[in-house]
């Protein structure tokens, strides 16, 4: 399905979820990560038990979170697969806990209907979806059916291929092409438009220069329409860059979100809630989100 390009799009500033709305200004807002795996490519094991994990999402919060992302399956380059019953029995717990002791929006990341289903009807908000609601022919109704919002991510591949010599002709209009025919296919499938936000994807059947690249320009995601979310935090092109595949990346992670702010991108996914909030908050008391 191919859908022309829109590029006199009005840029959003609202964003419908499940029961509520949020709303962007000139700070991004920031997702903070609660990966409850063994395996996650940075913090995997680290908050692997509902405590931890319940302990980690309260912590987030407090630090400034404004959307928590709860995910119980790695989507690092060549990860196992995790079955639905394993995915369920790490999440739900999490999710039953915070659902009435935080203020601010759960998201559950998945791109399995039954665990997605399982995680709104506790309380959660958001479908963030890595397969752009692709993966699982049960995820569309699922999110209709449940007026979630969601977040359609683009990725080249499966988690297990991915990083196979990822090749585009352009990685900045094919991803652009694709986030505008999956916004038409979700709208299709009778998803209202306020409710979809798009991912381009930072690393997900990308290369070093790749990902650099949509970092470069990734304002012209904005085009579509529909909030944009960008998930560089600590991945390997930032490693790259600072030369050094073992530093923490926390210092280069802040300063890509900084870009990354300055370029209006509505919704940042990040590891380091406190040092990105930090900065951010600096940044724009220094004129430069004017």
């Amino acid at each position: 399905m191919t859908t022309p390009s829109t590029p006199h799009r009005s840029r959003c500033d609202v964003w419908q979820l499940r029961s509520r709305q949020v709303r962007f200004d000139r700070l991004p807002l920031i997702m903070g990560i609660v990966n409850v795996t063994p395996d996650s490519f940075s913090d995997g094991g680290k908050y692997f038990t509902p405590s931890q994990a319940v302990e980690q999402a309260l912590r987030l919060e407090d630090e400034g979170a404004d959307i928590l992302d709860i995910g119980g399956e790695s989507t690092r380059p060549y990860s196992t697969p995790v079955a639905a019953d394993e995915e369920l029995r790490r999440v739900v717990p999490v999710i039953e806990s915070l659902a009435d002791r935080v203020q601010v929006p759960i998201s559950i990341d998945t791109s399995k209907s039954q665990v997605a289903r399982a995680a709104l009807e506790l309380g959660a908000e958001i479908l963030n979806d890595v397969t752009g609601l692709e993966g699982d022919p049960a995820m569309l109704p699922l999110a209709c059916e449940l007026e979630a919002g969601v977040c359609a991510m683009h990725m080249q591949g499966t988690p297990q291929t991915m990083q196979d010599a990822p090749a585009y002709d352009d990685v900045v209009q094919d991803i652009f092409q694709y986030l505008l025919d999956r916004d038409a296919a979700l709208q299709a499938a009778g998803i209202a438009p306020e409710r979809i936000c798009l991912d381009p994807g930072i690393g997900f059947g990308k290369t070093h220069d790749h990902n650099l690249r949509l970092v470069a320009v990734c304002e012209r995601f904005l085009e579509t329409g529909r909030p944009i979310l960008a998930g560089h935090s600590r991945k390997g092109f930032i490693g790259h860059l600072l030369g050094d595949k073992t530093s923490d990346r926390i210092a280069g992670s802040v300063a890509i979100s900084l870009a990354l702010a300055r370029k209006g991108i509505q919704i940042i996914r990040v590891h380091d809630v406190k040092a990105t909030r930090d900065a951010l908050t600096c940044f724009a008391a220094s004129g430069e989100l004017e």
